[in-house]
């Protein structure tokens, strides 16, 4: 990746306006560039690549988001990061949260957790007012299969949130036969009773439409055989988890 001023451009992938399913109501969601997880059933495979994607700069952002800002206010919107993994551009979110506080915007980040909690980190978290953290798989094995990597970070990055008093919404993807192993969720729901700060639990069911994208890039999409999420199966899991 060439060098460029990491505090005040970014790499990003795309951009959605009006988005209602990223955080609390109405969302300027901001998709950034860069992945270091190999998520099996990852919708957005073409966010991967840390070197491509248009580069733009903190204040080209701030005034984007500022048109939207009436929109944004009411039922507690805001703006999110996500991605790719948002938190590979720390030093960019950084600026663009201090930017967002001075203007009276609702800061969130959709992460993985998947990084290690340097000081960047805790200064990106203090400036922010919500987590959006995805639980790839609480068996540790089971992840490294899934998604390429431990899933050690990412409690380790829980347990910080939960010691810290930083507000989450903990989701998981609920891939059949992957995810939904009734004794997997049972560890998962011990394992939330630890935290504290869980504002939401939120299973999102599997799908294969960002397959496409995966065939578009000439690569083979390892979920082809498993069928989608039904409302049956996200039921189920939510009756083990005891969220009905």
């Amino acid at each position: 990746m060439e060098s460029f001023d990491r505090k005040n451009y970014a790499r990003v992938h795309s951009i959605e306006t009006m988005g209602t399913v990223d955080g609390p109501g109405i969302r300027f969601v901001l998709f950034l560039q860069g992945c270091m997880l190999k998520c099996q059933y990852c919708h957005n495979r073409d966010t991967w690549n840390q070197n491509t994607g248009n580069i733009m700069s903190v204040d080209e952002i701030i005034n984007k988001i500022i048109r939207y800002k009436h929109f944004l206010e009411p039922n507690g919107g805001g703006f999110t990061a996500t991605g790719g993994e948002p938190l590979l551009q720390v030093e960019f979110l950084i600026t663009l949260f201090e930017k967002l506080k001075k203007a009276e915007i609702r800061t969130a980040i959709d992460t993985s957790g998947m990084v290690r909690i340097t000081e960047d980190v805790k200064k990106l978290l203090s400036l922010t007012d919500l987590v959006l953290l995805d639980i790839k798989h609480i068996d540790d094995e089971k992840c490294k299969e899934l998604v390429g990597t431990s899933n050690k970070l990412e409690l380790e990055f829980a347990r910080y949130l939960s010691d810290n008093h930083i507000p989450m919404w903990i989701r998981q993807v609920i891939v059949p036969g992957i995810t939904d192993d009734e004794e997997d969720l049972l560890r998962l729901k011990e394992f939330l009773k630890t935290l504290n700060g869980v504002k939401k639990v939120e299973l999102l069911p599997y799908h294969s439409m960002g397959k496409y994208k995966w065939q578009n890039l000439g690569y083979n999409y390892a979920l082809s055989d498993v069928a989608d999420a039904t409302k049956q199966d996200i039921d189920r899991a939510k009756a083990i988890l005891d969220l009905q």
